[in-house]
């Protein structure tokens, strides 16, 4: 299993009082398979895509992400873990504004040394034109297009080769054209063996994955 989650839930303190976002969450995913997690704002998407990827940390319960039990590591090392195996996609881009797209795609592997210096720029630009952004390398996020900016943010989360990618509104962005356009990326990367999990409000995601996941008040729906 790639993703084992085992009474799982997650609690806020908050000014009105403590806020259950997970509750009681027990999870399988399978390796190379493509999940939607859906629900309306507030059921627990986003913060179950951060308990996977060792963002946020469980209150109870177990997280073991590619046979690696997340939630014992010490934050170096965490930090580390999630630079290799996970590879995160926001809805907003998120990229660096100071940098160019190749170098955005870079500094996952400055930051994780997995790749040698000077094989990152090459290796950034495979992935730019793996995603039809090669020509944009150079030039910087404000200067792409919407479109653009998501294929070089997905270019970002696979510098690494990451065994999981965690897609958060990965197309709420987007027009229909290079909505669908993302949506097949994912299809490509599970069907190379990548796990990927999407939260996601775009029904246009049922055409691509495997597994739909509801979650409701924190809980999987049944």
């Amino acid at each position: 299993m790639m993703i084992k989650l085992r009474n799982v839930s997650k609690v806020y303190d908050t000014a009105a009082g403590p806020f259950t976002a997970l509750r009681n969450l027990d999870l399988d995913v399978h390796p190379g398979e493509l999940v939607a997690l859906v629900g309306k704002s507030g059921s627990g998407k986003s913060t179950l895509l951060n308990v996977i990827g060792g963002i946020d940390t469980p209150s109870t319960g177990t997280v073991t992400v590619a046979g690696e039990t997340i939630q014992t590591m010490n934050e170096s090392r965490l930090a580390e873990w999630r630079g290799r195996k996970v590879g995160f996609i926001f809805q907003f881009f998120q990229l660096l504004p100071t940098l160019t797209a190749a170098e955005n795609v870079m500094l996952p592997m400055d930051f994780c040394g997995g790749v040698r210096p000077r094989e990152r720029r090459r290796r950034a630009m495979e992935l730019l034109d793996r995603f039809a952004v090669a020509q944009q390398a150079d030039k910087l996020p404000a200067s792409l297009s919407g479109g653009e900016q998501q294929r070089v943010a997905i270019a970002r989360a696979l510098a690494n080769e990451p065994a999981v990618v965690l897609a958060d509104e990965p197309t709420g962005n987007l027009d229909s054209t290079n909505g669908g356009a993302v949506l097949d990326l994912f299809r490509s990367l599970a069907s190379g063996g990548t796990t990927v999990l999407i939260a996601t409000h775009d029904r246009d995601v049922a055409r691509v994955i495997d597994r739909t996941i509801e979650l409701a008040d924190g809980s999987v729906s049944a």
